[in-house]
């Protein structure tokens, strides 16, 4: 279904990988993995055709469904349940039936009557397309994503970025395609909408390739594995189960120990016997002989594999404030018709730590936009205290300015860095030589990520706002990023769905959305992180 051939992948001038063939068949259910940057986001746009490779080639005779983990897509003015409908062109046959109806409604004959063949045609191209069955479906769809008829009723532009990547989620999975490229799927998903996700997939028939750190997503329905192995530019390719490819690569790392361990020890005797023998005119020879061969020896191992590169993430020194640096005052916020939340009232002291906690759609990124100043809410107030500064840490990322570079967005960021400075501190953040100049816009959710932090790190903020900072984030970077809120001593207001990021604020406090009820936190409210 899909045939990659020989394929070299770079990001600007870095090699990504070269040489990379595979194929994904019907029922093959592929996990992409790999450490942050080394190419899987890009390596998935290749696969979908809207990006090409530095040279091979990629083949396929289906029907594809992508999922980026940008969701903003689709006209904006659509309705959630027309976006998901135009998967398979029913969204127009639904509105040319409702344009019908109203004039099938009106005193003027002609207009009855036209309405009426109207109708006729709409309806003859619904039942073409799938009828009201196909509509049944994509409800359920959406339902067993969380998405409800309230949203499903709504503009696109209305929805939060987690929302709409669910509507995309629903329509990919609604139009039937033959396979499926999902970058992150389960990001914004609360538990239910997960479990509901692992299960489709597991008993999906078609071919699919799925980038995710959801391990027990992995566990349950991957059965080959490509892993991107970013020191070596190489993909290895496992023809086999999760749970078997963890075991494998444990195997394979003990093989390597074992005989680099030996490899070693022989060449060492070698070395010793052949410095013993170089002072003998007669043995000479011999001596070299052996030299090269203890050479060879080593030379011809499989080397360990390199550890791979993490960002090394530490919060700012927060700067010096007052006693309460931020204040909320009868905040509401609505769209059109649809009320968010109404008189919400938050005070955030100095080292303060907050977690906000509701359903999707309840107004969570909404409330920490509004607090970033991004926002205006319809009615109350945000009010600074002494000495406040803002770090904010968008889900969608959308405070980097993706036509500019990864540098120009530090130095806008922090314009106090000398050049040098600024370089380092990407550095840090795994952004080094060429790096520094791609454009953020070519980044991958990680990277993008990365960058994200690398400028909240400079901010010298006393109150950082996050929203899902986990996200898009391998094990070993997720661990920095907990370990850089253990250790933050300025406040902090947390939007996520990680249980871990929760346990490593220890918040004080919880605000619960839409009905504004602040409350000190206990581990009562644990229960509710994944579900919100």
């Amino acid at each position: 279904m899909i045939t990659a051939s020989r394929l070299e992948v770079r990001a600007g001038a870095r090699l990504l990988m070269q040489d990379v063939s595979f194929r994904v068949a019907k029922g093959d259910k592929v996990g992409l993995v790999g450490r942050n940057g080394a190419g899987k986001t890009t390596l998935t746009r290749i696969l979908a055709g809207e990006g090409l490779p530095a040279s091979g080639s990629v083949t396929n005779s289906g029907s594809l469904g992508y999922l980026p983990q940008d969701p903003r897509t689709g006209d904006p003015e659509v309705l959630a349940r027309d976006r998901i409908l135009s998967a398979r062109g029913l969204d127009e046959a639904v509105q040319r039936l409702r344009v019908a109806e109203k004039e099938m409604a009106s005193e003027d004959p002609a207009v009855r009557d036209r309405g009426m063949r109207r109708y006729e045609s709409a309806d003859a191209a619904l039942h073409a397309a799938g009828g009201y069955a196909a509509e049944a479906e994509a409800a359920q769809i959406a339902s067993g994503l969380g998405i409800d008829d309230r949203l499903l009723a709504q503009p696109l532009k209305t929805l939060s970025g987690g929302q709409r990547r669910r509507v995309e989620l629903a329509r990919i999975i609604f139009s039937g395609a033959d396979i499926l490229l999902l970058d992150e799927p389960t990001n914004h998903l609360d538990a239910d909408s997960v479990v509901w996700l692992r299960e489709f997939l597991r008993t999906f028939s078609g071919g699919l390739v799925v980038i995710s750190h959801d391990v027990e997503l992995l566990e349950a329905c991957v059965n080959k594995v490509l892993h991107l192995d970013a020191n070596r530019a190489e993909v290895d390719v496992y023809n086999m189960t999760w749970k078997n490819y963890l075991q494998q690569r444990e195997n394979d790392e003990h093989r390597r120990r074992r005989e680099r361990a030996n490899a070693e020890k022989t060449a060492e005797a070698l070395l010793t016997q052949a410095n013993k023998m170089r002072a003998k005119a007669t043995k000479a020879k011999a001596a070299q002989s052996m030299i090269k061969r203890a050479e060879k020896m080593l030379g011809g191992l499989e080397g360990e594999r390199a550890a791979d590169k993490v960002a090394r993430i530490k919060f700012p020194e927060p700067a010096p404030c007052g006693k309460t640096p931020l204040m909320a005052e009868e905040l509401s916020k609505s769209y059109g018709s649809l009320e968010v939340f109404t008189d919400v009232d938050l005070a955030i002291d100095k080292g303060s730590r907050v977690v906000i906690l509701g359903l999707n759609g309840a107004g969570k990124t909404t409330m920490l936009r509004i607090l970033a100043g991004i926002d205006r809410p319809d009615t109350g107030s945000v009010v600074p205290g002494h000495g406040l500064k803002l770090g904010y840490y968008a889900q969608e990322h959308e405070t980097l300015d993706v036509s500019r570079t990864v540098l120009e967005n530090m130095r806008t960021s922090a314009p106090q860095l000398t050049d040098s400075e600024a370089r380092s501190v990407l550095g840090s953040f795994l952004f080094s030589g060429d790096d520094a100049n791609k454009p953020a816009g070519v980044l991958s959710g990680g990277e993008k990520t990365r960058l994200a932090l690398a400028i909240l790190v400079v901010s010298s903020a006393n109150v950082l706002l996050l929203d899902e900072p986990t996200n898009n984030l391998d094990p070993a970077s997720r661990e920095e990023v907990l370990g850089a809120i253990r250790s933050y001593t300025g406040a902090i207001v947390l939007v996520t769905h990680d249980e871990g990021a929760v346990l490593a604020l220890e918040p004080d406090r919880v605000l619960i959305l839409p009905d504004g009820v602040e409350d000190l936190w206990n581990e009562g409210y644990a229960d509710l992180v994944s579900l919100a």
